[in-house]
């Protein structure tokens, strides 16, 4: 074997990613289409809101374009969300950016009282990728769903709102915009996200973050080592010490982790060393067990080491894991069909295939409802040039046509359906009513 060769990683073996995918591939075609035991709104409402969304097709690829073109990073998305008000401006809507401490979040609303239902818009990107999860199409669909609601709100009684969310890559936006009262009287939320599947319900997972700061006592490597506590011998049995634990966690939890420094040179033993850790959890409770025992680990690592250890939770608020509505899901589910686009039940798609979002912590305060629409081909993922090409592309343009629609109807179904009112909040207390977010983790 040539010696260089040593120098490149092996591949990754594609035996088990292709056994997932023929797997998926089944489940999708033997799935049984969703069906909604309520009637939503009048026809003659659902005729004038497809109508109205179809009307304003063009503008809407043309915004989610223009933010695929100019992708901007979380709480930095000010010329983003100026294109938002723009658009409703020209369309006689006004709107409020800059709500809830958040500079660049946004929002509009028609109509006044109760129920009040609001349509979430996301328009951060990432680093590096732009638009690789597709939030332009997040962006265009809910601006869209928002016009075309709001056609037909004197029909449906109640009131209808645009929320610009920001920074749901890690910012938290939805957290913090909550806790600053903007959703007080809100009484449902509706979005979408783009994805490699048409799904009703996808789980996503709950996310903290920890970074463990290992303390010791710098001596010289050489000449007195017997003086010194090292700190990063400290860091690498936390590191250690996940990898150990990963074992015994449940398969929907996920740890992964870096290590952010480890000293300053060789002959010096670190009195530094620090980590910093994602924490995923399928439920609030596990969420909040994993860090409890990961913190163990840390402790653990920094007394057999001599060293002190300081933990950082969540410098941003912490991701809970989505609560579905299912009967508000159902409507979306029927909503989409008419575009020729069937929604897949919960586990046809494989749970594990996931991350994590803010709508999550808003989905334990209201029902919620965040399907996935799909812009790619299966095999793409999220978060990568594959995917950020697709949201930009023929099939994201689709999307942001039939989510705009889709949105648009079940906020409106909502609103004009008192039993489907009722059924989804009936739901919501059965799963266990509000959650005290914020203390939730204290």
């Amino acid at each position: 074997m040539p010696e260089d060769d040593h120098t490149k990683p092996l591949p990754p073996d594609l035996s088990y990613l292709r056994s997932l995918n023929a797997g998926t591939e089944r489940a999708v075609r033997d799935a049984e289409p969703i069906g909604s035991a309520h009637k939503g709104a009048p026809d003659e409402v659902r005729t004038a809101v497809q109508d109205a969304a179809r009307r304003n097709d063009d503008e809407l690829v043309a915004l989610s374009h223009d933010l695929h073109a100019h992708p901007e990073e979380s709480f930095t998305e000010h010329r983003s969300v100026r294109a938002v008000a723009q658009l409703l401006e020209q369309h006689g809507h006004e709107a409020q950016v800059g709500v809830g401490g958040l500079e660049t979040s946004l929002v509009a609303s028609i109509g006044t009282g109760r129920p009040h239902v609001a349509v979430l818009a996301e328009y951060d990107a990432l680093p590096g990728v732009g638009h690789a999860c597709g939030h332009n199409i997040i962006c265009a669909t809910a601006v869209g769903a928002y016009l075309a609601a709001a056609r037909v709100h004197d029909r449906v009684g109640g009131r209808i709102s645009l929320i610009g969310t920001p920074a749901e890559e890690g910012g938290g936006g939805k957290e913090t915009m909550a806790r600053a009262g903007v959703f007080d009287d809100v009484d449902a939320v509706v979005m979408l996200h783009p994805f490699s599947h048409d799904i009703a319900m996808h789980p996503f997972l709950g996310r903290r973050q920890v970074e463990m700061v290992f303390h010791g006592v710098a001596a010289h490597a050489s000449a007195q080592p017997f003086m010194g506590r090292n700190a990063l011998d400290a860091a690498v049995a936390a590191y250690q010490g996940i990898a150990a634990l990963r074992q015994h966690l449940p398969s929907t939890d996920r740890v992964h982790g870096i290590f952010t420094d480890g000293g300053a040179r060789p002959n010096i033993v670190p009195e530094r060393a620090a980590l910093l850790f994602y924490l995923r959890s399928a439920a609030p409770e596990t969420l909040r067990d994993l860090a409890a025992r990961v913190a163990q680990v840390a402790n653990g690592a920094a007394a057999m080491t001599g060293c002190g250890v300081e933990l950082h939770w969540d410098p941003l608020p912490p991701y809970l894991p989505i609560r579905f509505n299912q009967t508000l899901s159902a409507r979306w589910a029927v909503n989409q069909e008419p575009a020729g686009r069937r929604a897949l039940p919960t586990g046809v798609v494989p749970e594990f295939l996931t991350g994590s979002t803010d709508l999550g912590n808003l989905s334990y305060r209201m029902p919620a409802i965040h399907p996935m629409i799909a812009v790619s081909e299966p095999t793409v993922a999220l978060h990568t040039s594959e995917f950020e090409t697709a949201s930009g592309g023929p099939a994201g343009d689709r999307a942001v046509r039939d989510g705009a629609v889709g949105l648009a109807l079940t906020a409106v179904d909502y609103l004009a359906d008192a039993e489907l009112r009722d059924a989804v909040h009936a739901e919501f207390a059965a799963a266990g009513g509000p959650l005290d977010v914020p203390a939730y983790f204290d």
